[in-house]
């Protein structure tokens, strides 16, 4: 019985998704593609709360690619009327939300086996996690960058052990803080906050993409 569930076989798109892993990357940053994102959720809690939105958007060569951009809104029948104070998203809400399992197959189709940067990573990646696992799949696959972590290789902030927030690394850089709080709009600064990192840390020494990465490649869940 055990080995007939654990030899069950994937789904397609699954398939699919680890399809691309298959591919070898230049130790280049130019060229390769980053997916930016970010979750909105029920709350912080990553075994009980649900993922309600997810937001995300490309960058390649030093560019924003508004055009190859993601935006979901999940059906999820747990609820905390508490947290629409901060990302206004209500339980009726939009008509084009969508089933979980649904919406993370097509975070898959779309990710691919790209970068996936976001600040405090550990946290959304973990939500996404948590989805394929209820799905009854393994984790995500692909390399992860925390721009709370890399901003601390820029040499601006004082206090390494602190965790920076976004807003307060937005106000560092002096960018414009518009739609905080939604996935859309947080994976959007979260963007231009790691194309102003980069740049840093190019203008200090050319950078290989092997030089962004810490003690481990750092896969899925840190």
């Amino acid at each position: 019985m055990f080995a007939r569930i654990f030899n069950k076989p994937r789904p397609d798109y699954w398939q699919k998704y680890i399809g691309h892993f298959k591919t070898k990357h230049k130790n280049e940053i130019s060229g390769r593609r980053f997916v930016v994102f970010d979750t909105e959720t029920t709350g912080l809690d990553v075994s009980k709360d649900r993922i309600l939105s997810i937001g995300a958007i490309a960058v390649r060569n030093d560019k924003i690619d508004v055009g190859d951009s993601l935006e979901l809104y999940l059906k999820q029948e747990l609820f905390k009327a508490g947290t629409v104070e901060i990302h206004g998203l209500l339980k009726g809400g939009n008509d084009d939300k969508i089933p979980e399992e649904e919406a993370i197959v097509s975070f898959l189709d779309y990710i691919k086996d790209s970068i996936l940067v976001a600040h405090h990573v550990g946290f959304d990646v973990g939500m996404v996690n948590a989805g394929l696992t209820r799905m009854g799949l393994p984790k995500l696959r692909n390399k992860v960058l925390d721009t709370g972590i890399l901003y601390k290789k820029t040499g601006f902030c004082m206090n390494k052990e602190k965790l920076y927030s976004l807003d307060y690394i937005c106000d560092q850089f002096k960018l414009k803080k518009h739609d905080r709080h939604t996935a859309s709009g947080d994976s959007y600064l979260t963007a231009l906050v790691f194309l102003k990192i980069i740049s840093h840390l190019n203008n200090s020494r050319k950078m290989k993409l092997s030089d962004l990465f810490f003690n481990s490649d750092r896969r899925g869940l840190l």
